[in-house]
């Protein structure tokens, strides 16, 4: 399918809120609302939005420690990094991960109440992943941007 400027559009709108009516949706894109439902429902089908989701307040979930984690593996082979990728999947902390390029194999995005939760999840959830050779850990002093496009 080759997308058009409507169709990004759509896509931009629906990131911002897909709450939008489409009613609303087509006015902000520049159609009207037939043709803006037809094209979102094909976006849907052809897997370009592959769902929707809430955005949650961390705070009000007792949820503000944001830690990064560089993750090296003793092994690299295509059983090893599925092992890891399988594995990983498992920890709810984890919100993304991310096979990298560079000195180090993945990157973590892990979100915690606190230090202390941080610290059981490191050493009793992330080292014991398998093929963990070594972790590094950033912590977030203060989100700036969390979600966009």
């Amino acid at each position: 399918m080759n997308m058009d400027r409507a169709d990004y559009q759509i896509i931009k709108e629906l990131q911002q809120n897909s709450r939008i009516t489409i009613t609303e949706l087509a006015l902000r894109v520049g159609l009207s609302k037939t043709p803006c439902q037809v094209r979102m429902r094909r976006l849907e089908e052809q897997g370009y939005i592959t769902g929707y989701t809430a955005l949650v307040d961390h705070s009000k979930l007792d949820l503000n420690h944001i830690a990064f984690i560089q993750v090296t593996l003793n092994d690299t082979s295509s059983k090893s990094l599925a092992a890891f990728n399988q594995a990983v999947l498992q920890i709810t902390e984890v919100e993304q991960c991310h096979m990298i390029a560079g000195g180090h194999d993945y990157l973590l995005k892990v979100r915690t109440k606190d230090m202390t939760a941080y610290r059981m999840v490191l050493g009793e959830k992330i080292s014991a992943l398998p093929h963990v050779l070594q972790t590094s850990t950033f912590v977030a002093m203060e989100s700036i941007k969390d979600v966009g496009i």
